[in-house]
């Protein structure tokens, strides 16, 4: 079916005003499939910015798209007016190092990172390549949220490689560059049995703060207080130190903070300021905590004047 004249000048007008255009599902901070997410790590690992367009929010892009440049699924990035591809095909730019020649950047660092493998991980490991068969390597993801995720997969030349304990180590491009310093362990004791992965590259986890001390640091500008509860939680019951409540304006300003701003949530009972507070590590934050207990043990421990609810 031709293409709306209307729908092919809106998209050959974005193409015109955008150098790199992704056409996805979600928003980079919240891809909504999992062939997006791969592609906003895609670029995202080249530094490069973007403009994005959501198509689940613009039922016409996301049909039109598809018939503008020939191409039946989603997302799709084109650069300079021209398509490049799908996830797929991004992925394999990415790690090759093509994606960064067709943005005009610099040849990526394709140095193998230095890991350690421990010798108890190293005999586990290794017995798991040998009973994969001939051609089988160990695979390494590091995720932008520094979680880790082993495979078995076919040695593959062209793939960022390491030795570590006598293993190949395969890393894809972003990955390889999260790694550097991993150490992989096994471990049978009270931590319970199997691999730990540490990473020191990853932001320190979220610490539990109490009440009373998130009160007095708040009140002496120490440590940004973040109510994350919506307005009708916060109308009945509210803190009596500095804060501030999580609208979209308050976290915008927060997320443009910088890194090692001291900052604590507070929710109800403690959960949703905890997802709260993964988010802004997962953007780099480096000491977040979370108020232990929420309103609830604020209104015990921090000031009683505070009603439950």
């Amino acid at each position: 079916m031709p293409l709306d004249p209307a729908l092919h000048t809106r998209i050959q007008t974005l193409l015109n005003d955008h150098q790199v255009v992704l056409f996805m599902k979600g928003e980079p901070r919240a891809p909504q499939c999992g062939f997006s997410a791969k592609a906003v790590a895609a670029l995202g690992a080249t530094g490069v910015e973007y403009q994005h367009v959501n198509v689940l929010a613009d039922p016409e892009i996301r049909e039109g798209i598809k018939e503008y440049g020939q191409w039946p699924t989603i997302p799709q990035l084109y650069i300079g007016g021209e398509l490049v591809g799908g996830s797929d095909i991004i992925e394999q730019m990415a790690n090759s190092g093509d994606l960064h020649t067709a943005l005009g950047m610099p040849a990526p660092d394709r140095t193998p990172p230095s890991i350690t493998i421990t010798p108890a991980a190293a005999q586990m490991l290794g017995d798991a390549v040998r009973n994969a068969g001939d051609g089988y390597a160990l695979q390494v993801e590091v995720d932008p949220r520094f979680n880790a995720k082993l495979q078995l997969a076919p040695v593959d030349a062209d793939a960022i490689a390491t030795e570590a304990a006598g293993l190949r180590v395969q890393f894809d491009l972003a990955g390889a560059q999260r790694a550097r310093g991993l150490t992989i362990d096994w471990v049978d004791d009270e931590r319970g049995r199997g691999l730990v992965i540490e990473n020191p590259n990853a932001p320190p986890k979220v610490a539990t703060i109490t009440p009373a001390e998130a009160a007095e640091r708040a009140a002496s500008g120490d440590l940004t207080l973040v109510d994350v509860r919506p307005p009708e939680e916060r109308a009945e019951a509210s803190v009596n130190v500095p804060f501030s409540a999580l609208d979209d304006d308050a976290r915008r300003h927060l997320e443009a903070l910088p890194k090692d701003t001291a900052l604590a949530f507070l929710c109800h009972h403690g959960r949703r300021s905890a997802e709260v507070a993964e988010h802004f590590r997962n953007l780099g934050f480096t000491r977040l905590h979370n108020v232990q207990g929420g309103i609830d043990a604020w209104s015990e421990q921090a000031d009683t004047k505070v009603p439950k609810y």
